[in-house]
This record gives C-alpha cells, structure tokens and sequence, in this order.
C-alpha cells in the first residue's frame, strides 16, 4: 500500500491519501484522542505522540501536528498508523456514527438557507477538500452566514482570509441577502 501525503496552507497540518476511500459520506472531526474512540482510524492516529488533530475527508486523513513534534519525527508513524488500519479491515467509524454535514434550518430564511448550503456543497466544499479540510454550515442569522472550519482549515493563517475573501464575497455575489460570513469554533 501507498499512502501519499500533501502539504496543506496550514503548516500544521498534513493530509494522507491512502488510495482507497475512507468515509462514504461526510467528514469527521476530531480534536482529541477521547472524541476519536468512535473512529478506529482515528484512534491509531492519536496514538502517536505529538498528533492534536484527525479529520476524516472521503478519500483522505488530515493529521494536525502539535506545536511541539516536528513532522520528520511522526510522519513516519502517521503512515505506518494509516497503512496498519487500511490493513486491519477495520472500518474507519464504528457503528452509526454522527458524521458532519450540513445544520437544519427552516422558517422565513430557507429558501435562503438552501441557496447557500447548494453553494457550499458545488463551490466550496470540494475546493477546501483538495487542502484536506472542510467547511460545515451552522447558521443563518439577519444576514450573516455561520460556517465551523474543520480538518486543515482549523487554525489555518490563511483562514480568515478564505473565509472573507473567498467565501464570503461568492455567497455575496450570488444571494444578495448575505451580508456577511463569520467563523464559528
């Protein structure tokens, strides 16, 4: 088995493509060891020292280093970690796990909502993807769109500037009911 690696715009983060599909549907996020015990993939990617953060993507594994490891120092044991699970046959979520999509909405705005949640999943979504993270709708309120970076997005410098820049001014230029774009943690 190969598994591939990828910068990512966050230098603390590293996205694995282990050439088989990891989750069927959504994204899964987890920011400690203890949130991952629902993801035998994640857990073994936990177990090395000096990993903050696994996000799950459809075909990848994003690890979030600490400020502390070097990744010369546990990539090596990310990969083996990666290559022993796909090898296990073990699933990448156990049971019915609660998998991140989209937040419900309904009321006066959602026709609004649903505007923008298709926007996110055509435009968005897969562009935040290819730098091994994602961006989950949260809410809709007086004209300002709540969205929860995950995966390599979390933390990124270059966040905000997605966030105002990129986002904010395509959901603008398409539904004039959106004024603003804030991040939620």
């Amino acid at each position: 088995m190969f598994i591939q690696t990828e910068t990512t715009p966050n230098p603390a983060t590293l996205k694995f493509l282990p050439g088989q599909p990891v989750l069927e549907r959504g994204t899964a996020d987890f920011t400690d060891a203890e949130a991952a015990s629902v993801s035998p993939l994640a857990t073994r990617v936990f177990a090395v020292n000096g990993v903050s953060g696994v996000f799950l993507g459809s075909d990848f594994v994003t690890v979030t280093k600490a400020d502390s490891a070097e990744w010369d120092h546990i990539k090596p044991a990310i990969l083996g970690a990666i290559m022993e699970h796909f090898q296990s046959g073990a699933p990448a979520m156990q049971g019915a796990a609660d998998l991140t999509g989209h937040a419900d909405h309904s009321g006066e705005d959602e026709g609004i909502v649903s505007q923008i949640k298709e926007l996110l999943d055509t435009r968005v979504r897969p562009a935040v993807a290819q730098d091994g993270g994602d961006i989950t709708f949260h809410g809709f309120d007086k004209g300002v769109v709540y969205l929860h970076m995950q995966g390599a997005c979390a933390g990124c410098p270059s966040s905000t500037m997605t966030l105002k820049m990129g986002i904010e001014n395509l959901l603008r230029h398409y539904i004039p009911e959106v004024t603003e774009v804030r991040p939620i943690a």
